[in-house]
């Protein structure tokens, strides 16, 4: 027997997501002009938006992935922020725009945009795809922020819920099971 898959509630469709990361590229294109840009994806959420993000950047950059985990397989953040993975291009005198799938409670974000402000950087700045507020617990600025969503469990391009449905091409927002007794 096969488990149930939770059931979806479409959110944004693959046509909007790329839409609005074509107005991003646009706008870190103007905004970076004559700039040294580097692109730090944070890993694992954040690879299909920051490659399709890159691409919607019409200027030369350099790209990078860091890592952090605090959720692991929970739907819920541990709290505790660990670096799995640190960038392996120098940032010294470079803007760095780090590169994030959703921000939520804001945790992970504020910890790696501070990490990074300790670097030789001239900047660092933040672009999420999702800025879902509903869960904050520490304020933040996101920077370039794709969309601001604050409905249900988020998942598909690149978002997960215990690592599974990052592949699918839309965001959706899962449903909890019910049953029937």
């Amino acid at each position: 027997m096969t488990a149930s898959l939770p059931a979806r509630e479409l959110i944004l469709t693959s046509r909007q997501i790329q839409d609005r990361v074509e107005e991003l590229g646009q706008q870190i294109t103007q905004d970076y002009q004559g700039r040294r840009l580097v692109i730090l994806g944070i890993l694992n959420g954040a690879f299909i938006f920051a490659a399709d993000l890159c691409r919607a950047i019409a200027l030369d950059l350099e790209i990078d992935f860091i890592r952090v985990a605090s959720y692991g397989t929970a739907t819920v953040s541990s709290g505790i922020i660990r670096q799995l993975k640190e960038p392996g291009i120098d940032l010294t005198g470079k803007d760095v725009l780090l590169v994030e799938d959703i921000v939520d409670t804001g945790a992970t974000i504020v910890w790696l945009r501070d990490h990074f402000r300790q670097y030789p950087a001239c900047s660092v700045r933040i672009c999420s795809l999702v800025d879902k507020k509903e869960r904050r617990t520490v304020p933040i600025k996101v920077d370039y922020t794709g969309f601001d969503l604050d409905r249900g469990f988020l998942v598909g391009y690149g978002l997960d819920c215990a690592e599974q449905y990052r592949n699918l091409p839309a965001i959706y927002s899962l449903k909890p099971l019910t049953s029937v007794f």
